[in-house]
């Protein structure tokens, strides 16, 4: 760090030097920056950490296959599932959302500290004024030997100053201070853009468990209308003697059993438009939401490579943000070692008469330059560099562990979506086997040629593969939202710069 000597400091600012007091305050801004110009800023710059990605996904080769650009997932994530009432309610939820609102408060705030940062690279400038009337006693004592009061004294006293000051950050620690508001406004505004991303992706999975289980729940009222027509027919049966009571209380206790199965569906579908009411900012109780068995198919997601994940997630922007600021502590903190220097201006009038106030014999003018060094503080400077040293290995341990977090959330999706797709293919060769095999039975048993308990098995196993068939179908629409959430949905880390400045 270059510096002023004591002497060649002290020579410049003799005010003997000068003609006149804005010349004294000229020189005294270019003694500021030249000490300024050849300083710099005590401890780390800032490295991003490095990391280990790995070059592949690992999952089925499908999907490593390159995806164009122009395919990649946008903002508007939501809308690659072509759903009108989801894209409504996504869209309230991001506009009414108190949860979002807290977060877009938070970035404020950041935001406004980082101005106040900044601040402190200028001087700062204010202004006195005040005026005084007074009196001294007649009785006072006497100062100086042999001097004698002729009575009392009554003065007015008017002053006006312009007051500067300035901070001169000779071991950076004000710029430190910057960088780190900085890095700390980019982190929170990471945090925000992760928060959409959580709170559209909680709202896509109550909604798509809402719609599942409205397919659901008209396949079972469907089904519920055949055993109704079964149990018809099996009373009818009765009544002729064809058959027992014993047919009729098993077909009663399957019908019974399945409008009870439809009651459990309509109360979870209950629960979650309660969640999509909260989630989009309305009270539950004026919110609803009509029935649609209609579930989309879930869209084929663009993937990206491992490294590019480490630019498309928030929370990992934010992690790394965070590193940054902790880094800039550990300037602040060590800057502690060092003096602190402020440069103080003052200029003003101070007359006995208001209409002298501003005459050349009423104006003063001073300036001084102080320093501050601690001498002992019984290792309390040491211990502070030592805590933002750990804080900052803490932040880059936290950093690490969400990266590895992200790209096992992206693997288990992967994982989960080929499990469910091989599944499917199972599933709809055994509904449409299970169907056959309930009609073929409801043949025999009305011909006489099999009992009732083979008739209703068959209409229990339908019931049971048709349901899977459903709910699978659900849980690829949540895994392919969970998906997209892993992959950091429409969100860059272009849109936060994350520059150390």
């Amino acid at each position: 760090m270059t510096a002023l000597s004591p002497q060649s400091l002290a020579k410049s600012l003799k005010p003997e030097s000068f003609k006149g007091s804005w010349r004294y305050s000229s020189v005294s801004l270019l003694v500021c920056l030249s000490v300024l110009g050849g300083c710099s800023a005590v401890g780390p710059d800032y490295v991003k950490p490095t990391l280990v990605t790995p070059n592949q996904w690992k999952t089925e080769p499908g999907w490593r296959q390159a995806i164009p650009m122009d395919r990649a997932i946008k903002g508007r994530w939501w809308e690659v599932f072509g759903d009108a009432d989801l894209n409504r309610l996504e869209y309230q939820t991001l506009t009414s959302n108190n949860n979002l609102a807290l977060a877009q408060a938070r970035l404020d705030q950041a935001r406004a500290q980082t101005a106040s940062a900044n601040s402190s690279l200028l001087p700062r400038l204010g202004m006195t004024a005040g005026s005084t009337r007074s009196r001294n006693s007649a009785d006072r004592p006497i100062s100086q030997q042999g001097q004698v009061w002729s009575g009392p004294v009554q003065q007015s006293d008017f002053n006006a100053a312009l007051n500067v000051s300035y901070e001169l950050d000779l071991a950076g620690r004000v710029r430190r201070q910057i960088e780190g508001a900085k890095a700390t406004e980019q982190q929170i505004a990471s945090d925000f853009e992760n928060t959409k991303l959580i709170l559209t992706a909680q709202l896509a999975v109550s909604y798509f468990s809402l719609r599942e289980l409205d397919t659901e729940i008209s396949l079972v009222r469907e089904i519920l209308g055949s055993q109704k027509s079964a149990l018809n027919f099996v009373s009818s049966r009765y009544e002729l003697g064809a058959s027992s009571q014993l047919d009729v209380e098993q077909q009663r206790a399957l019908m019974s059993g399945t409008e009870s199965q439809l009651q459990n569906l309509v109360d979870q579908r209950s629960k979650f438009e309660h969640a999509i009411a909260t989630l989009t900012g309305v009270a539950a109780s004026n919110f609803s939401i009509a029935e649609s068995a209609k579930l989309p198919t879930p869209p084929q997601v663009p993937l990206v490579q491992p490294a590019q994940l480490l630019e498309r997630r928030p929370d990992i922007a934010s992690s790394e943000r965070a590193v940054a600021a902790a880094n800039a502590q550990i300037g602040v903190a060590k800057a502690a070692y060092f003096p602190t220097l402020n440069l103080g201006e003052v200029y003003g009038s101070d007359a006995n008469n208001r209409n002298l106030l501003f005459s050349t014999p009423a104006l003063l003018w001073s300036v001084g330059l102080s320093a501050t060094q601690t001498l002992y503080d019984a290792g309390r400077t040491e211990a502070g560099v030592n805590a933002a040293k750990a804080a900052n290995t803490q932040a880059v341990a936290a950093y690490k562990q969400t990266v590895l977090n992200a790209f096992e959330e992206v693997e288990n999706s992967l994982s989960t979506q080929k499990s469910l797709l091989d599944a499917s293919k199972s599933l709809s060769v055994a509904v449409k086997s299970s169907k056959n095999a309930w009609s073929l039975s409801q043949a025999r048993y009305e011909a006489g040629a099999s009992n009732q308990l083979e008739f209703l098995l068959a209409q229990q196993t339908h019931l049971g593969y048709a349901r899977q068939e459903v709910q699978n179908k659900g849980q690829q629409l949540l895994n392919t939202v969970l998906l997209v959430k892993a992959l950091g949905g429409g969100w860059n880390s272009e849109n936060v710069d994350n520059k150390n400045q």
